[in-house]
């Protein structure tokens, strides 16, 4: 059977339900699912993570996944990331731990589920991952190709339907003001 990134984000997950804690898919399968499609090679998960879920969950990912307990402690201590490769498709999956912010729980509250293959997938809405998208664009100097296109493609398909207001309230508050401004700008010029 072929495993894809989405399976893969899906059993994550199970193993996230099954252990209490509320997650969702961000990342470039979110915004596939939500955008423009294109070609992953890992999966990025947002989940509220804390100390007492630690143990239990790298248990229940030990026999499928390679994941570092002492790094999880670190990520949900820090409200960072930590990694989990499916030791089968050697597919990473990078887990970041909600932060304590607005934002971030906004984006749970927000969050989206889609049906796709008969399953139940949450995932950030098409505002936040605009807003993530630019976030990790600013982070890298601005000269991710990927994280642009991605974050323009979330915003053609779903022109019609965005929170224009949420999303120029957090890009404020992000300092993301002019990214945005030239991202929808370069939408409304793609589609005349």
């Amino acid at each position: 059977m072929l495993v894809t990134e989405l399976d893969i984000a899906l059993d994550v997950g199970g193993k996230l339900d099954a252990i209490g804690v509320s997650w969702l898919i961000g990342g470039s399968v979110a915004s596939s699912l939500l955008g423009e499609p294109r070609a992953t090679a890992d999966v990025d998960l947002v989940a509220d993570l804390r100390e007492r879920h630690v143990s239990r969950l790298c248990a229940a990912l030990a026999p499928d996944y390679y994941v570092d307990e002492d790094v999880v402690r670190w990520a949900v201590a820090t409200r960072r990331s930590f990694n989990a490769i499916h030791q089968a498709t050697i597919t990473k999956v990078d887990v970041f731990c909600a932060k304590d912010d607005e934002l971030s729980h906004e984006q749970f509250a927000r969050r989206l589920v889609l049906e796709v293959r008969g399953h139940a997938v949450p995932l950030s809405s098409a505002e936040d991952i605009i807003i993530q998208k630019l976030l990790w664009f600013e982070a890298g100097g601005r000269v991710s190709d990927r994280q642009w296109r991605d974050a323009l493609g979330v915003l053609r398909v779903r022109a019609g339907t965005l929170d224009l207001e949420y999303l120029q309230r957090h890009a404020g508050n992000q300092g993301l003001t002019d990214l945005l401004r030239k991202l929808l700008g370069e939408s409304r010029r793609d589609m005349d």
